[in-house]
Formats: structure tokens, sequence, C-alpha cells
């Protein structure tokens, strides 16, 4: 059974990628802080006939992130698919003159040393099978900088350039990195901005080869 990873697992896109995913026969690690809301939302998807379990970590602790990620690996099986798509915290999204910076650096630990510790923890698996999916989830600021959302702003472009690198050093490995950029909200049910749409999209990323970056919907 492959295993995906889904850091910053909740119940909207995460429980939507978890039930996609686990159609396919994945088993699903869901990574978020709190182990209660993990437990309750891996019995839900239990119901739904998904194999899941939980793992408590914060991504600004990578030594708690590593440990997640291998113990998801020793129950469930060698992640195959990664998915980093924790919310970032208000305080990101604040104009950037009043943006102190202890935000600043906060934020480049969310958005690119997080993924730091995610991959390192999960590529000897997928170098040793020939294979993986890396999947990144990011906002409109990841791809057009604004004013108002300066940590965001800022920390995504770090994530960005990290993805695009990590898509030209490992695709000769059979690893693919990918970007999945979602300019304003997502939109509960709609067809094509809601939880589910999201799902299919990163299902459709993981089985088709393409760019390192795609958009959920136009820029404004």
């Amino acid at each position: 059974m492959p295993t995906i990873a889904i850091i910053g697992a909740g119940p909207g896109v995460g429980r939507a990628v978890a039930q996609r995913f686990g159609r396919e026969g994945f088993a699903v690690a869901l990574v978020s802080r709190s182990q209660d809301k993990l437990d309750a939302l891996a019995a839900e998807l239990a119901d739904d006939g998904v194999t899941a379990r939980g793992y408590a970590a914060d991504v600004l602790d990578a030594d708690a992130l590593t440990a997640a990620l291998e113990a998801a690996a020793a129950d469930l099986g060698p992640v195959s698919v990664l998915q980093y798509s924790p919310l970032p915290a208000r305080h990101y999204l604040r104009p950037v003159t009043e943006t102190p910076p202890a935000d600043i650096l906060e934020a480049v630990r969310f958005s690119v040393l997080g993924p730091v510790a995610a991959v390192n923890a999960v590529l000897p698996g997928m170098r040793a099978a020939g294979a993986g999916t890396l999947v990144f989830v990011n906002g409109g600021t990841s791809v057009r900088p604004r004013t108002q959302y300066a940590g965001t702003s800022i920390g995504f472009a770090g994530e960005s350039a990290y993805v695009q690198m990590l898509h030209e050093a490992l695709e000769p490995a059979g690893i693919r990195a990918v970007q999945l950029v979602i300019p304003g909200a997502i939109e509960g049910d709609d067809p094509e901005r809601g939880h589910d749409a999201v799902a299919e999209r990163i299902w459709g990323l993981h089985k088709s080869p393409g760019e390192f970056r795609e958009l959920l919907s136009p820029l404004d």
C-alpha cells in the first residue's frame, strides 16, 4: 500500500486529498499540530474506508516534523507522495512596512525550512524506490508578491525557488516536485475552486508529468 503524507492536514483540503488518494489505495499520514484533531480526522476517514493515522508536529520544529514523517513511514510504509500545505499564520499577512524581522524569519522557517526538513525525511525512501511526488501548495503571493502580505510574499518566494530546484534536480531520478498555486480563497464545495476540486488537481499532479508549477485558476 503506497503512503501519502499530508502536512497541514485538516477538515478541508487535507480531508479531501486523503479521501481522493485513499480511493486509489493509499494509506494516509496526517500531520498537523493537534493530535486530538488528527485522531478525529483519522477516525472519520476510517469510516470512509481510508487507512489513516495522525502524527502531531509543528512545521516550525524541524526535528519534530522529521520524527513524525519517520514514524509514519515505519507504521504505514515509505512515503511515496508528500504534500506540504499548512496554513500560514495571520501575522504573515501584515503590510511590509509593519512587519518586524522576527515575523519575516518565522515565515521563512515556515515556508522554506519546514519544506526542506520534510523533503529530507522522505527523500531517501523515494530514491530507493526510484519514484515519488512532492507537492507544495501555495497562495498567489508565491507568484506575485503583495505589499499587504509581507510574510507570505517573502516566504513563498523562497519556497517557490526551492520547489523549482527540486523539480530540476530530482526529475532524472524519477521523483517529481510540483507547486500548486491557489490564488484567493478555496470555496468549499465549488466545482472549480472547492476542496474536492483541489484534491482532484493534486491527484492529477501526481499522475501526470508537467511543469514545476500549476495554477488552480488565473491570477487576478
